[in-house]
């Protein structure tokens, strides 16, 4: 059965690395296109992340991908530098947190 946008944000908490986002209090957008369109954030704070449907009123960064791009950068099967330079991930806010948000998550088989 194929990975969807709620599975994979339903998966962000187990996926979480609370030791490459030490000392981190920030919350990421995600605004998906596509097959499944949708809003959701991630806030980290204190080694844990919380992630809720929806639209966060301030956040540190905010990254817009079609949800098919989305899911094959979170498993892997996409570069996120070659997504970003060829137009398919666009991000806003702070792009240094977009840099190191491939460290804080790990998708376990």
């Amino acid at each position: 059965m194929p990975l969807t946008i709620a599975d994979l944000m339903t998966k962000m908490p187990g996926a979480f690395v609370p030791e490459k986002a030490a000392g981190l209090d920030v919350t990421l957008q995600f605004k998906f296109s596509g097959a499944e369109p949708g809003e959701w954030y991630a806030s980290i704070k204190d080694g844990k992340v919380d992630v809720q449907k929806g639209v966060h009123p301030a956040p540190k960064m905010t990254l817009m991908a079609d949800s098919e791009d989305y899911i094959n950068l979170f498993t892997g099967k996409l570069d996120p530098m070659q997504a970003f330079m060829a137009g398919k991930l666009k991000l806003t806010g702070d792009l240094n947190l977009a840099m190191k948000m491939t460290q804080f998550f790990k998708m376990r088989a």
